[in-house]
């Protein structure tokens, strides 16, 4: 009798079938009293809930009666730039008249600063005029070393400008 119940009924059915004679409902049944108490509580809940939102929503109502903000995207509004700097409306057109500017103030004579005394001149004449009076340096081939001598080979450092001794 391996398969017995502990308390007693042969099978698991035995135990709906006996009931006590003054019990008028299953014993197994939940019980009543504190489902009713959960129902009572959830519909104040309710209650108190929809009458919180509604005088949220009435608020809120007021709130945007009161202060009108405006929408960045409304269709009425003008359309508002973003700061600067901003992207190029023709940069084919601006880039030409950038280069004609350029190109008349290099190839004129005229003042930059007549306080100063300081003058422009056109860039042609600046380049003839500064090989002139030989403002350009230049390397003459006597202070450069010979190139032929053993041993010798332009150093890194300079680029070339000067020469040292390396092993082989």
């Amino acid at each position: 009798m391996a398969h017995d119940d502990p308390v007693g009924h042969a099978s698991a059915d035995d135990e709906y079938l006996a009931t006590p004679p003054d019990s008028t409902y299953e014993h197994t049944d939940a019980h009543v009293g504190p489902i009713v108490k959960f129902m009572v509580w959830l519909a104040a809940s309710a209650i108190v809930i929809h009458i919180g939102l509604g005088f949220m929503y009435e608020f809120l109502i007021q709130q945007s009666m009161i202060a009108e903000q405006p929408y960045p995207l409304a269709t009425g509004q003008e359309p508002r730039l973003p700061p600067a700097p901003r992207l190029q409306q023709f940069p084919h057109n601006e880039i030409y008249q950038f280069r004609l500017d350029e190109a008349t103030l290099m190839d004129r004579y005229g003042w930059m600063n007549k306080d100063a005394g300081i003058v422009h001149i056109p860039i042609e004449e600046a380049m003839r005029l500064t090989v002139e009076r030989g403002l350009l340096q230049t390397r003459t081939p006597d202070a450069a070393q010979p190139a032929g001598v053993p041993g010798q080979m332009a150093s890194d450092a300079s680029s070339g400008r000067t020469m040292e001794r390396r092993r082989q």
